[in-house]
């Protein structure tokens, strides 16, 4: 079968296997965390636009990274949902590709403004005075568009490279979404290629990026440790054991995905991983970032008063 014609093939999404009554329990319980997604990162974002104190570079990451999470769980929380309480596990192969595509996305984007986030605590902390010189405007909205033009990009050459292989009808994925090594191992021609320039893309958005970021907390560390007051030493460590914290799940769990050699349990680990990822992570990122922080919950608080008086 050509590449051509697989655009009318369909794929059965296995996903994990459940009895119906357990798939209605299971929607219930991630629609609701779906929907504390949405709630979190939808009110930092509307935290971030309204309260001018907030319109600094580390907030104005922040709003990237509460769009990514939105985007991030919305690209297939939906249809898993769809597919719980209809107990159907069809998807067409563009509803896939297009799944698949946009995961791709926002995943790389994550990695970047991860961080980048980190290099801004980093500059912050360890170069207080030069702060507002080297994370000036300018500079940061160049970095915000370079980290989402790299994840279109990368995301774009998986895309080339996919379209270019044959699917021979009806294919179960072992996943509950369209997750590309799982439909790669569906796909009826070589997928070698695919595979090779997934490895050298995960090196290179996953292992690059960490390296970064475990320097740049290095120094945040030595910087700590030098700090006279012991208020503000604990504070400075309460909030980068956080960040790093919720850093080391994201990069940790991607590597064990994308990085470690296959085995016969790797797919079903990888579904409970991948579902981590999926519904967890975009809760954790605004819990540790955002309404840990006092100047978030003050923003709040003014914006709630705000409403009362009005």
């Amino acid at each position: 079968m050509g590449g051509n014609e697989s655009w009318g093939t369909e794929f059965i999404l296995v996903g994990f296997q459940l009895s119906e009554e357990v798939e209605v329990l299971f929607f219930c319980v991630f629609s609701l965390l779906y929907v504390f997604n949405l709630t979190a990162n939808g009110t930092i974002l509307g935290l971030i636009w309204l309260d001018r104190r907030l319109h600094t570079p580390m907030y104005f990451f922040l709003s990237h990274l509460a769009v990514i999470d939105i985007a991030y769980a919305s690209s297939n929380l939906p249809n898993m949902l769809e597919n719980l309480v209809k107990h159907k596990k069809t998807i067409s192969f563009v509803s896939c590709t297009l799944q698949m595509y946009c995961f791709l996305i926002f995943a790389d984007a994550e990695c970047l403004i991860l961080m980048v986030m980190s290099y801004d605590r980093f500059v912050a902390i360890c170069h207080p005075l030069q702060y507002t010189a080297i994370m000036n405007w300018r500079v940061c909205t160049v970095v915000a568009i370079a980290c989402w033009a790299c994840g279109f990009s990368l995301s774009l050459v998986h895309l080339i490279l996919f379209l270019r292989l044959p699917f021979c009808g009806p294919q179960a994925i072992n996943h509950f979404f369209c997750e590309i090594l799982s439909v790669l191992n569906v796909a009826c021609g070589d997928t070698w290629i695919d595979k090779i320039f997934l490895l050298a893309a995960c090196v290179f958005i996953l292992v690059g990026p960490l390296s970064l970021v475990l320097v740049s907390y290095i120094c945040i560390l030595q910087a700590i440790l030098k700090i006279r007051s012991m208020e503000g030493r604990r504070k400075a460590f309460s909030t980068c054991s956080s960040h790093l914290c919720v850093v080391g799940l994201y990069f940790g769990i991607a590597m064990m995905v994308y990085l470690v050699p296959e085995n016969s349990d790797r797919e079903e680990h990888q579904k409970i991983l991948a579902l981590f990822y999926t519904l967890f992570n975009p809760l954790l990122n605004p819990v540790v970032y955002s309404l840990r922080n006092a100047q978030v919950k003050a923003a709040f608080s003014r914006a709630w008063q705000k409403t009362r008086t009005v």
